[in-house]
């Protein structure tokens, strides 16, 4: 990477002495973390991590509604949490080192769900979604924990379309690289949310769509969280830093 060079003076007991500094020309990819309803940035933190590593800023984050202000949980709306992930999207964007016109963005489930909103709101090169979930668009000042569970098992098993969903539609408007990820025994985002997820991204520059076998939707066994990195660290390698020619500085941000 090439560097810039600015000479600069140094006050040292009432005298000056110069200088250089030298700083990367370029800024650097972005990464924001979603976690899930009933999640925490916990478990995103050692993924976050392992991609800084890589020479990102990454930033975790928790949602209202979890760990400090788990007291919101009865009330918070899928508005709220949205507005949430805007506001660490604007922090982040806003750090001095970050490419604002390279964001990736890694969600899981819900929070898979609500990415694709900001992805409709805010610049996303990147959007990485594993199990995302699916709701119907009413209903959506009312607080999460309200809406009927057995409808929306109901509501995943059908197929739909970005015509008939807010979520697919923003997806369908998606025109970077995608990844997918799947567990195989989900019993709260099956196989046919998946299908259409994949079927509204159109217009994506790549789509890359991988099944964790036997996984549950959770990752409860070790092996699967394993799993799920592994894949996650492949495509950002590939994706992200493949985008970008040289070495990055190390940096990680959270915020609860």
């Amino acid at each position: 990477m090439t560097a810039q060079s600015e000479t600069i003076d140094i006050i040292v007991e009432n005298e000056s002495i110069v200088g250089t500094v030298l700083s990367p020309e370029s800024k650097v990819p972005g990464v924001l973390f979603v976690h899930g309803w009933g999640g925490s940035q916990q478990r995103d933190l050692a993924r976050a991590k392992g991609i800084a590593g890589l020479g990102c800023v990454c930033l975790t984050f928790d949602l209202r509604g979890h760990e400090k202000t788990v007291a919101a949980k009865e009330s918070v709306t899928r508005e709220h949490n949205l507005a949430d992930i805007i506001a660490a999207y604007d922090r982040l964007v806003s750090h001095p080192s970050v490419d604002p016109d390279c964001i990736a963005v890694i969600g899981s489930s819900y929070g898979g769900y609500l990415s694709t909103y900001l992805s409709a709101r805010r610049a996303v090169k990147w959007l990485a979604l594993r199990v995302p979930a699916l709701y119907w668009d009413e209903d959506w000042h009312v607080p999460k924990r309200q809406l009927d569970v057995v409808r929306l098992a109901q509501y995943r098993r059908h197929l739909w379309n970005a015509q008939e969903n807010q979520a697919l539609a923003a997806c369908a408007n998606f025109t970077g690289d995608v990844l997918l990820v799947e567990s195989e025994h989900d019993d709260f985002v099956p196989h046919t949310t998946l299908m259409s997820y994949r079927a509204a991204f159109e217009k994506a520059h790549s789509l890359t769509h991988r099944i964790i076998d036997g996984a549950d939707h959770g990752l409860s066994q070790d092996s699967d969280q394993q799993a799920y990195t592994r894949i996650l660290i492949s495509w950002i390698s590939e994706m992200v830093v493949g985008a970008r020619v040289g070495d990055y500085p190390y940096h990680l941000m959270r915020y609860s």
